[in-house]
C-alpha cells in the first residue's frame, strides 16, 4: 500500500478545510466536524479509495478523543492530525501488516499512532495561533490608520497562508514519506514481537480513557450511570445496534425534555402544557 503524491495532497487540503479560521470551513462545519477522526476516516477512505477500511481505522481514534474539548484554547491534541495523518499512516500500517481492519490488533495500533500524532497536533495547533498573531499585529496596526480594507485580508486571506504553511505542508511530507518510515518500522519489529504486542496491549485500552472522560464531564452523580449502562444492556439484549439504542435514547430523552417542560410551565402559572399528554 502506497500513499501517492495526489492522494498525499489531498489529504493536505482536507487538513486545511478542516481548520476552525472563515477562511477554511469555519468552527462548526472544520473544527467541529471534519478534523473528527470518525468524519475524517470518511474523506481518507474516498481519497484513498477504501471507505470501510479508512472508518474502521478511524472507530477507536475517535473513542480516544471523544471527550476533547478546547477550553480557553487550550489543547492537549489538533484532531486535524490525527484524522489527516494519523488516520492515513495507520491504514497503511494496519494493511502492510496484512491485519483485518476491524481486529483489536489493528484498533491497538490505529490508537497508537493516533496518540503519537495528536502530539504533532498540538504543536500544529499552537503554531497555527502563533502565525495569526502577526497577522492581528499588522490588521490592528492598520485599523489605527483607519484602513478599513484590511479586515477581509486578516480574517480571510492571511489565515489561509497559516494553514498552507502550519497544517498542509506538513499533511503532505508526513504521509507521503511518512509511509516509508512506517513500513520500515513494521520491518524493523515483527508483529509477534513484545514491543508490538505492547503498542497493540496499551493501544486498546486507551480509548477507556476517552470514555471516563467523557462521563466525568456528564455524570453528576451515581445514578447518571444507570441510563448510560442501560443503553448498553438494550443493545446486547435486543440485539440491537449502538445507532438503534441511541435512537431509543433520544425519544427517552424527548419524554423526559417534555416533561420538565410541563412542570416549568406549571411551576410559573402558565398552562401551555397542562393538557398535553405526555
Amino acid at each position: 500500500m502506497q500513499i501517492s503524491l495526489i492522494e498525499a495532497i489531498l489529504l493536505g487540503v482536507m487538513s486545511v478545510l478542516a481548520g476552525s479560521t472563515p477562511a477554511a470551513l469555519g468552527t462548526t462545519v472544520g473544527n467541529y466536524t471534519l478534523n473528527r477522526p470518525l468524519i475524517g476516516g470518511l474523506f481518507v477512505g474516498l481519497i484513498l479509495g477504501d471507505v470501510p477500511g479508512a472508518i474502521q481505522i478511524a472507530i477507536p481514534m475517535q473513542v480516544l478523543y471523544i471527550a476533547l474539548v478546547t477550553p480557553g484554547g487550550t489543547v492537549a491534541a489538533d484532531l486535524r492530525a490525527v484524522s489527516y495523518i494519523g488516520i492515513p499512516l495507520a491504514y497503511v500500517a494496519v494493511k502492510g501488516a496484512g491485519l483485518d481492519f476491524g481486529s483489536e490488533q489493528a484498533g491497538g495500533l490505529a490508537v497508537s499512532i493516533a496518540a503519537l500524532v495528536g502530539t504533532v497536533g498540538t504543536v500544529m495547533f499552537y503554531g497555527t495561533a502563533m502565525m495569526n498573531l502577526f497577522w492581528q499585529h499588522w490588521g490592528w496596526a492598520e485599523l489605527e490608520k483607519n484602513n478599513f480594507k484590511v479586515l477581509p485580508i486578516v480574517d480571510a486571506v492571511l489565515p489561509l497562508i497559516t494553514h498552507f504553511v502550519i497544517s498542509f505542508i506538513p499533511t503532505v511530507l508526513m504521509t507521503y514519506y511518512g509511509q516509508s518510515v512506517v513500513t520500515d518500522i513494521q520491518q524493523a519489529l515483527p508483529m509477534d514481537g513484545l514491543i508490538m504486542k505492547t503498542m497493540f496491549t496499551v493501544g486498546n485500552i486507551l480509548p477507556a480513557v476517552g470514555i471516563a472522560i467523557l462521563l466525568k464531564s456528564v455524570v453528576d452523580k451515581a445514578s447518571d450511570l444507570i441510563p448510560y449502562a442501560f443503553g448498553f444492556v438494550i443493545s446486547k439484549s435486543l440485539g440491537l445496534t449502538l445507532v438503534a439504542a441511541s435512537l431509543v435514547a433520544a425519544i427517552f430523552a424527548l419524554f423526559h425534555y417534555r416533561m420538565e417542560m410541563a412542570k416549568l410551565s406549571s411551576g410559573s402559572g402558565h398552562s401551555k402544557y397542562d393538557e398535553e399528554d405526555i
